[in-house]
C-alpha cells in the first residue's frame, strides 16, 4: 500500500478527504493514499471553525443549562476537529517529512488558543457551573466533576487580563514543544557512525552488524552505521570492543538537542520554564509541579518526591555495588582506565554472561518479533478472551504498517489494533500507543482504533526482526497500552481509555509486562526463529535468574530522570529563567548520581517532559505506577494462577475496560481491595537487600 506522499493524492479544490462526511474505507480508517500534507491545514480550519460555531451555540443556548444541552452537548461537539487531529498527530509522530513539520509548526499554537477559547469562555462556563448533579447516573456526574476540573485548571475563573494572558502562554508552549520535538528529531536522523572497515565492526554479533547494513542501506550510505535509533546504538554500546566508537557514539547520544544551531533545544526549555512557571502562578499554585499533581493519584509533588528519595537510597547502593564489579573485571582485563558511562552497557553485558553463563545474543533468536506478538495476543485471551485477527487489506500510511481485528470472547467486534514497529529515520525515537479512534457510546457504538508504534531495528533480507528481551518487555508494555484503549467501555469520550490521572496510566502497561517474564508464557511462545525449537529451559531460567541483574543501574538511570523533573518543575527561580543544563548538574550533584551513569533523559532531549506537557513534572509516574503494578500482580500470585478468572474479570472491569469513570485510587481499590505497598516493588527490582 503507498504512503501519504504517493502520486495518487489529488489537492484540487472539493478534493480534500476530510471534506467527506464518512470515509468508506475499511474500519473507517483515514484514506492516506489520498490524504496529501497541503489537505491538512484547510482541514483544520474548517474543523476549528465548526467547532467555534458548535461551542457558541451551547454556550448561547437560551434554555435553562442541564447536562443533556450543556455537558453531554459538549461531548458531541468538534468530531471534524478530532477526526483530522487524531490523523495528523498520528502520521506526523510516526512518518512526518517537512511539509507535515510545516504545518505542525502553524497548527500547534492555533489549536491552543482554540482549547483556551474553549474552556475560558465566560457563558460556556456559567452554564457548565449551573447544572446540578440531580438526577445523574455515576457516570454522567463523572463527566461533569471532570469538565469543572478542567475548566478551572483552564483558567476559568481568573479576570480577563489573566484569562488572555493563560491562552498566550498556551500558545506559545505549544509552539516550543512542537519546536523542541522537531529539533530533537532533526539531530537523531542527521547523525551517523560510519563503521568502515572490520576493525569498526569488532565484537558486534551477526544480528547487529545485519541491522546496521539495513541502516547504511536506507540511507544510500555504503557498509554499516549506527544511528542514534535506541535499537541500535544500545545493543552497539553493549556489544562494541572499540571503546573510541563506543565514546563517540554514546556522546552523540547523550548531546541530542544540545550541539548549537538552529536545533539546540537549550533556549526553548528555559522559555517553556519560565512559562510553565508563570502560568501556575497565575492559576494559583506556588509551582508547576504543585499545579500538575493536584490533579494525580499523587496530589502533591512531596508526595511523588517521598516515593523516588525511598527507592533512590537503595538503587545508588546497589548501583554502587555493580560499579565496583565492573571495575574490578576493566582491570582483570588489563584496562587501565576508570569505568565510564559508555563501558558500563558493555561490561555488564560481559559479567552478566560470567555469572549467569547469559548473553543477548543468545536470547535473541528465540524472540523474532512475531513470536512476541503472538506471546502478547495469547496473554490477552487467556485474561480477557481476546481473539485477533491480522487483517491485509487496509489503508496503511506506512507499508510496514500491520492491523488485527479485535473480537471479544462472544465474537462481537471490539476494535482495530494496529502495529508499526520498525525504525526510520522520519519516525520520531521511543514507543507509543496512540488512537485514530476512541471508543464511546454518546455518538454512536464507536468502537477504537489503537496503535503501537515501535522503533525497532529489521532484520536482514528474508529474515525477521529479533528482539532483545527488554525489546519484548517494550512490546508488552504498549500493548498494555493498546489494551486499555480497546477494553475501555465508557460512553463519554472525555473518560474513554488512557484519559486518566498521570500516574494511573503506566499500570496497565507495566502490568502487563509481568507476563512476559512468566515460565509458562516464555515455554509456549519464545522459539527459535528457524528451528521453532522451544527456548531450551536452562537458558530460560538463566534468563529468568538474570532479572534483576544490573537493576541499580537501570533505577539510578531513571529516577535521576525523574527527580530533576520533579526539582525542575519545583523551582522557585523558574520564572525568573533558568540555565536548565546547569540546573540539572547542581540537582544531580545533591543526588550524589554516579559519574559512571547519566539520566536516562538529559533535559536538551527529555521528549517526555519538553515537546509537550503530558509528562512534565509527572515523570515519576512510571515509578508510581510499578508500586501499583508490583502489587497488583501480586493479587493473581496470591489466586494461585497468573490469569485466575476472578481476577482477570476485576482487573478489567476496573483498570483496562474503566476508563476515567472512577478516581485512581477509587478504582485500585475496587480491584485489589486496598492501596499498595512499595515492599513489592522493590522486591522487584532486587533492591530490598540494598
Amino acid at each position: 500500500m503507498a504512503d501519504s506522499t504517493t502520486e495518487r493524492q489529488d489537492t484540487r479544490p472539493g478534493a480534500n478527504p476530510f471534506a467527506e462526511a464518512a470515509w468508506t474505507t475499511p474500519f473507517g480508517l483515514p484514506p492516506f493514499e489520498r490524504i496529501a500534507p497541503a489537505h491538512y491545514e484547510p482541514a483544520f480550519t474548517e474543523a476549528l471553525a465548526a467547532h467555534e460555531a458548535e461551542i457558541a451555540a451551547i454556550a448561547a443556548d437560551p434554555a435553562p443549562p442541564g447536562f443533556a444541552n450543556t455537558v453531554a452537548a459538549l461531548e458531541r461537539s468538534g468530531q471534524a476537529l478530532k477526526r483530522v487531529g487524531a490523523t495528523f498527530f498520528n502520521v506526523a509522530g510516526s512518518h512526518t517529512n517537512p511539509d507535515l513539520q510545516a504545518v505542525e509548526r502553524v497548527m500547534a499554537p492555533r489549536l491552543s488558543r482554540h482549547r483556551s477559547a474553549l474552556f475560558l469562555n465566560p457563558d460556556l462556563w456559567a452554564r457548565v457551573s449551573a447544572v446540578t448533579d440531580e438526577g445523574l447516573s455515576a457516570e454522567e456526574g463523572r463527566v461533569l466533576d471532570r469538565y469543572r476540573t478542567l475548566f478551572r485548571r483552564a483558567g476559568a475563573d481568573l479576570a480577563p487580563a489573566d484569562k488572555e494572558r493563560v491562552a498566550a502562554i498556551g500558545a506559545r508552549l505549544a509552539e516550543l514543544g512542537t519546536r523542541f520535538s522537531q529539533n530533537l528529531l532533526a539531530d537523531e536522523s542527521a547523525f551517523v557512525l560510519p563503521l568502515e572497515s572490520e576493525a569498526d565492526l569488532a565484537g558486534l554479533p551477526p544480528f547487529l552488524r545485519t541491522a546496521a547494513a539495513r541502516a547504511a542501506e536506507e540511507r544510500g550510505l555504503p557498509g554499516h552505521v549506527i544511528t542514534l535509533s535506541r535499537s541500535l546504538i544500545e545493543p552497539f554500546l553493549v556489544f562494541s570492543t572499540r571503546r573510541d566508537l563506543r565514546e563517540r557514539a554514546y556522546t552523540a547520544w547523550i548531546r541530542r538537542g544540545e550541539n548549537g544551531g538552529e536545533t539546540d533545544n537549550r533556549a526553548i526549555i528555559a522559555e517553556t520554564m519560565r512559562l510553565r512557571a508563570e502560568r501556575a502562578r497565575l492559576l494559583g499554585y506556588e509551582t508547576f509541579a504543585a499545579f500538575k499533581l493536584a490533579d494525580t493519584m499523587a496530589q502533591t509533588p512531596e508526595a511523588a518526591m517521598a516515593l523516588l528519595r525511598d527507592v533512590w537510597a537503595p538503587a545508588r547502593a546497589r548501583a554502587a555495588a555493580e560499579r565496583d564489579r565492573l571495575q574490578e573485571m576493566v582491570g582483570r582485563e588489563g584496562g587501565n582506565f576508570d569505568l565510564a558511562a559508555w563501558d558500563w552497557r558493555h561490561y555488564a553485558e560481559k559479567l552478566r554472561k560470567a555469572e549467569h553463563d547469559l548473553d543477548e545474543g543468545e536470547i535473541k533468536p528465540y524472540l523474532p518479533l512475531d513470536g512476541v506478538i503472538a506471546a502478547s495476543f495469547d496473554t490477552a485471551q487467556r485474561l480477557f478472551g481476546l481473539t485477533f485477527e491480522e487483517v491485509d487489506e487496509f489503508p496503511r500510511y506506512h507499508p510496514d504498517v500491520r492491523a488485527w481485528r479485535v473480537r471479544d470472547r462472544d465474537g462481537s467486534e471490539i476494535g482495530l489494533f494496529l502495529g508499526d514497529y520498525f525504525a526510520r529515520a522520519n519516525k520520531r525515537s521511543g514507543a507509543w500507543m496512540s488512537a485514530f479512534r476512541s471508543q464511546e457510546r454518546l455518538t454512536d457504538d464507536v468502537t477504537p482504533i489503537i496503535v503501537n508504534v515501535m522503533n525497532f531495528a529489521k532484520g536482514g533480507e528474508g529474515e525477521p526482526a529479533l528482539l532483545s528481551f527488554d525489546d519484548a518487555r517494550t512490546l508488552f508494555h504498549e500493548f498494555g497500552h493498546a489494551l486499555h484503549g480497546l477494553l475501555s467501555d465508557v460512553t463519554y469520550p472525555l473518560l474513554a481509555g488512557t484519559a486518566v490521572a498521570g500516574d494511573f496510566v503506566e499500570l496497565p502497561s507495566q502490568l502487563y509486562e509481568h507476563w512476559l517474564e512468566q515460565p509458562q508464557v516464555l515455554r509456549a511462545h519464545a522459539r527459535h526463529y528457524r528451528t521453532g525449537e522451544p527456548m531450551p529451559e536452562a537458558l530460560l531460567q538463566r534468563m529468568l535468574a538474570a532479572r534483576t541483574f544490573n537493576q541499580g543501574f537501570a533505577t539510578v538511570e531513571y529516577t535521576a530522570s525523574a527527580i530533576v523533573d520533579l526539582d525542575l518543575h519545583l523551582s522557585q527561580e523558574a520564572e525568573a529563567g533558568l540555565d536548565v543544563p546547569a540546573f540539572e548538574a547542581e540537582a544531580l550533584r545533591r543526588i550524589a548520581m554516579p559519574a559512571e551513569i547519566s539520566m536516562r533523559h538529559r533535559s536538551p532531549h527529555f521528549a517526555h517532559i519538553f515537546s509537550g506537557e503530558g509528562y512534565a513534572a509527572g515523570y515519576y509516574s512510571y515509578l508510581w505506577s510499578e508500586v501499583l503494578d508490583a502489587d497488583a500482580f501480586d493479587a493473581f500470585r496470591e489466586a494461585g494462577d497468573i490469569f485466575d478468572p476472578e481476577t482477570a474479570g476485576r482487573l478489567r472491569e476496573f483498570v483496562y475496560g474503566a476508563g476515567n469513570l472512577r478516581d485512581a485510587r477509587e478504582a485500585y481499590t475496587a480491584f485489589r481491595g486496598r492501596l499498595p505497598s512499595i515492599e513489592p516493588l522493590l522486591r522487584k527490582r532486587g533492591l530490598l537487600a540494598a
